[in-house]
């Protein structure tokens, strides 16, 4: 018995080496199969990242654009907000001119009124003093009588309503 003692332990052994090759084996298979796997699936993640990149930079191009459009339109609303405060300055310079003209035509129109009626108390007092002089002198009327004076007539005078400031504005909205 005492040499196949030894064989058997040897081929134990053997067993034992060749069992543990065997299991070294099918965990380096399973390893090999889970390497594999990761590859795929960091490939894929990979591809998804260029994906998103390329979406991203895409993104980026189209909020770059959005942004300057936004920029510019801000400018344009700027320059039309500019251009409406212009526009109503202009509309109250010409509103204050024209309310001038009407101011001064009215007091125009007034001292006309003021001269005419000095004038025709002017022309009443030649009239009697013309007519003193005549029965001063005793001598007839050069106007034989028949002098027949206008009836005087009073102007109308045109109201020209002030036109309140907040009407007729140019809305360029």
């Amino acid at each position: 018995m005492a040499p196949s003692v030894p064989r058997t332990r040897a081929a134990a052994a053997l067993h034992m080496k060749q069992s543990a090759l065997d299991n070294q084996g099918r965990t380096i298979r399973r390893l090999r199969a889970q390497l594999a796997t990761e590859r795929r699936g960091l490939a894929t993640t990979r591809k998804e990242l260029e994906e998103t990149q390329v979406a991203l930079e895409a993104s980026h191009k189209v909020i770059a654009g959005l942004t300057e459009i936004g920029l510019i339109m801000s400018k344009k609303i700027e320059r039309m907000k500019v251009k409406k405060q212009q526009v109503r300055a202009n509309h109250v310079e010409c509103h204050q001119k024209f309310q001038a003209r009407i101011h001064e035509a009215e007091d125009s129109m007034q001292a006309q009124h003021l001269l005419i009626e000095a004038l025709v108390d002017e022309k009443d007092s030649l009239l009697q003093t013309i007519h003193g002089i005549q029965e001063a002198n005793n001598s007839p009327a050069p106007f034989d009588g028949d002098w027949e004076e206008e009836p005087e007539e009073e102007p109308e005078e045109e109201e020209i309503e002030d036109v309140p400031l907040g009407e007729g504005e140019i809305d360029d909205e």
